[in-house]
């Protein structure tokens, strides 16, 4: 368990003005959709409370988190019956795969644009990071523009690394 929020990042952190933000939809939907951010904060954002499990063997508690559900994202998405998976896709060009089945189960996956309070910083992903807090935080990628919907899951940036597929923490599935 730590405290602290320690700040761990391959590459440059991005510096992302909300204002030049987009988050594009595409792949297996009926069709594309790009939202700007007020268009994207504007489909309601809720908060939930959760803790962050990182493979890197460290723990935080009581997260508060403000964002926009996916459940909610995914309401104004028309995803083909052949969609399976999601392969969230960065600023900075950091990719990660989740299934829609694990998204789905996960009534605190969110768009995060806010921590305990405060706007998220940009270190932890800000302006705008997912959090699944059911998986490994490496699966809550941060600098979201968008989600790329796809017909069967396949690796992501630390996946085609060895980090297990999945990333459950309580099956400890840290490493392929």
């Amino acid at each position: 368990m730590t405290e602290g929020w320690p700040v761990l990042t391959y590459g440059a952190t991005p510096r992302i003005a909300p204002e030049s933000w987009r988050f594009r939809v595409w792949g297996e939907v009926e069709r594309e959709i790009m939202w700007s951010w007020d268009e994207f904060l504007a489909i309601g954002t809720t908060h939930r409370t959760n803790d962050i499990h990182c493979v890197t063997h460290w723990s935080r508690y009581d997260n508060e988190w403000e964002g926009v559900l996916f459940a909610d994202v995914l309401g104004r998405i028309a995803v083909k019956r052949s969609a399976a998976a999601v392969m969230f896709h960065c600023y900075g060009g950091y990719t990660t795969n989740l299934t829609l089945e694990d998204l789905a189960a996960d009534d605190h996956a969110m768009f995060a644009v806010r921590h305990n309070g405060q706007p998220l910083a940009r270190e932890h992903g800000g302006p705008m990071r997912l959090v699944v807090p059911s998986l490994y935080f490496w699966k809550s990628p941060k600098w979201v523009g968008g989600m790329e919907f796809l017909p069967e899951d396949r690796p992501g940036f630390w996946e085609m690394y060895g980090y297990h597929i999945r990333g459950e923490p309580w099956a400890e599935e840290r490493y392929g």
